[in-house]
């Protein structure tokens, strides 16, 4: 009876869609596994088709071509250790999400999937058929347990597999991050082990995908919950795992453990790789946005140098007269900080001949916000030429706060491609520079030190669309704001709720009823990384038209 088991662990970031391209990786990670004398090598959750495919996986053409890779990256795999790899799997009328293992040439087991998520971004119980609950699998004479993803997060699947003879769990992820995941996948992968009494090994993906942003962070738990090894966040790692059998059963040895870093640095991280991902799964190499002196603006710039690199990212500077001298040095300063191209575009001439063509018809009439919008979709009309003009990718800068309240112009500085800091409320984006002038790390392409200037930090907020706006006349302070959105979005409270925490009737019902009547801009906004489990889009579906308000009293 074999006493020692050496697994390959593969996380690795797929392409949804690129089936050859994501075959290829598996292949590379099986020619490490083979050379390292592993007996499996392992990697994550549907990673031949990519994750999430949503209804593309459901396209028969497309399920039925995944199948047939996997079926040849068996074969071509054959001379070696056995490989498991997630993909469709189709029985009859039924679609499974599968874990496929090979072994001699050809696919030898199949575990289905069984608990399907339905919730936030999961749409499974749309998409696949639910599978049995099976037992284990033998790779040799070890018999290896797969609960795959949700099914680890219930009791039922493990213990079948512990009772049915599984001697370790192999767990295959397609788990996308958000602030604070990483705890939450330990305290049910350390449930499962202690009801079990097995050693667990976590296989998560790594990767931006749309909106979603694929940590990795895998990790290995012995009996009684002790990490053995733990996995860098956010970074494509092929690692060789070694269990030992004795007296009491498997246990995993210690091997390679990486610290994660704090949630400022992994928020920040999932931004510059989400956009990384974004630019290069739909082959942008470069990006230009609207620069305007603001913080929003400077954030999202050095996320993209970060991203892409400086030669890579363009900005653009669009003043109009309510344009204040400050912001006008406070730009051109962030963009020379950063090192990027940079670029100064007026716009008075083209406001004036638009304003002139629509004055016949805006005649007796009080200038307002149509004259404000014009402004921001100028704004948007030139960088967008640009955008056709150069091949470059327009970024968006709105902040969660803004994209709350639709605190921002459609059509006008709403345009573009994507969105990094979509899910980040106002008074994160101030910590965020904060953070990201004191530090730096070797997967930043950005130049160290203070890249965003003091004066865009402290400056109070202000869209420059008229004159001495402030972003307060319109909207309460952002720590009111955002303690209240936080309320409203991320915990789906009530206006009692916000009244209970301190806050103000008023201030409460007006966001409220700005975060309803905005549902149709959001509906038509830029995609942008998710950060939180109540993100904008498929974590928080509502009806564009909609009458109810919280009647909440009226205090």
């Amino acid at each position: 009876m074999t006493d020692r088991f050496r697994l390959t662990l593969a996380q690795l970031n797929p392409v949804v869609g690129d089936l050859a391209g994501n075959a290829a990786k598996a292949r590379d990670a099986w020619a490490q596994g083979r050379d390292a004398g592993a007996d499996l090598v392992a990697l994550p959750e549907m990673f031949i088709t990519g994750y999430n495919a949503q209804d593309l996986v459901m396209k028969p053409a497309f399920h039925a071509h995944a199948i047939e890779v996997i079926e040849a990256l068996a074969r071509d795999c054959a001379d070696g250790p056995a490989l498991a790899v997630g993909g469709p799997w189709i029985e009859g009328t039924e679609l499974f999400n599968a874990y496929h293992v090979c072994r001699g040439g050809r696919v030898v087991s199949r575990v289905l999937k069984h608990h399907l998520p339905n919730e936030t971004v999961f749409d499974e119980v749309r998409i696949f058929d639910s599978g049995p609950v099976a037992g284990p699998y033998a790779v040799g004479d070890t018999r290896i347990g797969s609960p795959i993803c949700e099914d680890a997060w219930h009791e039922d699947v493990a213990e079948t597999l512990a009772e049915t003879g599984a001697e370790f769990l192999l767990v295959p992820n397609g788990s996308p991050y958000y602030r604070g995941k990483y705890e939450t996948r330990l305290n049910h992968m350390v449930a499962r082990v202690v009801e079990t009494g097995l050693p667990l090994v976590y296989l998560n993906m790594v990767g931006g995908q749309d909106d979603q942003v694929f940590d990795g962070g895998s990790f290995v738990l012995n009996p009684g919950g002790q990490i053995a090894v733990q996995l860098p966040v956010f970074d494509a790692v092929v690692t060789h795992v070694d269990l030992e059998r004795g007296a009491d059963g498997w246990r995993a040895m210690n091997g390679p453990f990486t610290p994660h870093p704090d949630a400022w640095e992994q928020d920040y991280r999932a931004m510059v790789e989400s956009l990384r991902d974004y630019c290069g799964k739909t082959g942008f190499g470069r990006v230009l946005l609207g620069l305007s002196g603001g913080i929003d603006s400077a954030l999202v710039a050095t996320i993209a140098v970060d991203a892409l690199g400086a030669e890579n990212v363009r900005c653009v500077m669009l003043p109009s007269e309510y344009t204040s001298p400050a912001s006008l040095e406070d730009a051109e300063a962030c963009a020379k900080a950063l090192g990027c191209h940079y670029d100064y575009v007026p716009i008075a001439e083209s406001r004036a001949a638009v304003t002139a063509t629509l004055a016949p018809l805006f005649a007796g009439r009080a200038e307002d916000l149509t004259e404000e919008n014009l402004q921001s979709r100028l704004r948007g009309l030139l960088l967008m030429a640009l955008s056709n003009k150069f091949g470059e990718m327009l970024l968006t800068t709105g902040n969660k706060s803004e994209v709350a309240v639709g605190y921002a112009t459609i059509y006008g500085d709403m345009a573009g491609g994507y969105n990094p800091i979509k899910d980040l409320y106002k008074t994160r984006v101030f910590e965020t520079c904060r953070w990201r002038n004191a530090q730096h790390r070797d997967w930043m392409a950005g130049p160290a030190g203070t890249v965003i200037p003091e004066r865009i930090i402290t400056k109070p907020p202000s869209a420059e669309l008229r004159a001495d706006q402030k972003d307060s006349d319109s909207l309460p302070d952002y720590p009111v704001l955002d303690a209240i959105l936080e309320i409203l979005v991320d915990r789906d409270g009530s206006i009692e709720d916000c009244v209970a925490a301190g806050f103000d009737r008023a201030d409460a019902k007006k966001v409220e009823h700005l975060l309803y009547i905005s549902e149709y801009k959001r509906f038509q906004s830029a995609p942008g990384v998710r950060l939180t489990p109540r993100a904008f889009w498929l974590d928080r579906r509502y009806p564009i038209v909609n009458r109810w308000r919280d009647p909440g009293g009226t205090g």
